[in-house]
């Protein structure tokens, strides 16, 4: 597999990639959905809070904020190989406008609202699997990794500050309003990828083996589930990347597991921050300072060793130990997600990258999901150290079992 690197190479500084036009392009038009996203989900709690005075229906509306695009990963990645990606993150974007439009009344029926949020997520779905098809496209050889390091920090960033400024914006501005930027972040991002994005065919037309045939969805849907579980180092590496995802269940035991330690709400600001903190870093350190021969061949240990930290919970002695083990943690798993991202898109054919990185997309965000609800399980059962202790248990135990397999050994040899 040719990846245009020179092994013992130096690595490029982070800020290399932004000497490319289209990663620039492609950066600011996430980095302003995501912001815009965190805005809309702060705004949809407050106003369903205010509208219904109930916890439940505010946490199910938030929920559904990031739920559907589990489904929406794996059955409409193959969008974005059958038409120009380009195309589908624009008419992507301005669908996602025209769905957020409504959002802003602020009559709305609380139903209808919930369908507009479910179909803005899962029209969201396809943007995201053409831009991760196109990113391999973008950024060549080392740059690749760059690009990941940056859109991990970018994206913990976007996350932190969207949910600082939604608080602050909504002292100032009602929901409706705040409503209505997200639906303008939409339109800007549209705008960004039209101008800075160049164009290109779509990678695959047609039916197998350029028959002309027109293809089914559901033979896409399949086609991609082959093309990860059928090559054994894709498969792999889908592995590592889900279950290293599986270690941000800490962050929604935060809240539990401070009070256990019998701190107060500025403990669990700072627990929350410590993984998307150590994430930063990781992902800085990782890409900048080793070599890329080497990060091929330490993912997965690195994906293992995210977990040691979180084994230990039940023996903590205070937040800043907590906080501390939290951050290793982060760092890890930003390392180890950010190379293991990167090799899967390489060894991916590049007509089924769409469907391949969505069907990825979907399985890390339902790795997530059972994590969190596992680890609430068991925080209610036993303790929340408890829970944070047995995700990372049984997740290490799962990487680790991989690293033992021949497609985890021939993915080090490659390296």
């Amino acid at each position: 597999m040719s990846d245009e690197r020179e092994p013992g190479a130096r690595s490029p500084r982070l800020s290399a990639v932004f000497g490319n036009p289209e990663f620039r392009a492609l950066w600011s038009a996430e980095a302003v959905s995501v912001l815009g996203d965190q805005l809309a989900r702060v705004a949809f709690s407050v106003l369903v809070f205010q509208r219904t005075d109930s916890a439940a229906l505010s946490a199910l509306v938030y929920a559904l904020t990031f739920l559907p695009a589990l489904l929406g990963g794996a059955l409409l990645g193959w969008v974005a190989d059958r038409y120009p990606r380009r195309r589908v993150m624009i008419v992507s974007d301005l669908g996602r406008m025209l769905l957020a439009l409504p959002m802003v009344w602020p009559g709305l029926p609380l139903p209808v609202l919930c369908g507009l949020i479910v179909a803005t997520v899962l029209l969201g779905s396809p943007h995201t699997a053409a831009q991760g098809a196109l990113l391999p496209e973008v950024l060549r050889g080392t740059l690749l990794e760059r690009g990941y390091a940056v859109r991990q920090i970018t994206g913990q960033t976007a996350q932190v500050a969207g949910f600082a400024t939604g608080g602050a914006v909504l002292v100032v501005l009602s929901p409706s309003a705040t409503l209505a930027i997200n639906a303008a972040t939409f339109g800007l991002s549209a705008l960004l990828v039209r101008l800075g994005v160049g164009a290109r065919p779509a990678p695959a037309r047609g039916g197998p083996a350029g028959t002309g045939t027109p293809r089914r969805w559901t033979g896409d849907v399949a086609e991609g589930a082959r093309t990860v579980f059928g090559d054994p180092q894709l498969r792999t590496l889908a592995l590592v990347v889900w279950l290293a995802g599986c270690f941000i269940a800490p962050e929604g035991l935060a809240v539990a597991y401070a009070a256990e330690l019998g701190a107060g709400p500025l403990a669990v600001g700072l627990l929350m921050a410590a993984i998307p903190a150590g994430s930063v870093v990781g992902a800085l350190v990782f890409t900048r300072w080793v070599r890329p021969e080497v990060r091929e061949r330490t993912t997965l240990p690195l994906a293992i060793a995210a977990g040691l930290p979180l084994t230990v919970s039940p023996l903590v002695p205070s937040v800043g130990v907590a906080i501390v083990l939290w951050s290793v943690t982060g760092a890890c798993v930003a390392a180890a997600l950010v190379q293991a991202q990167a090799s899967f898109v390489r060894r991916t054919p590049p007509g089924a990258r769409g469907r391949a990185t969505g069907l990825a997309a979907a399985g890390l965000i339902g790795a997530q999901g059972l994590a969190l609800l596992a680890g609430g399980l068991i925080a209610q059962r036993w303790s929340p150290a408890a829970g944070v202790a047995t995700v990372g248990i049984t997740a290490v135990l799962l990487l680790a079992g991989l690293l033992v397999t021949p497609p985890a050994r021939a993915l080090g040899r490659s390296a």
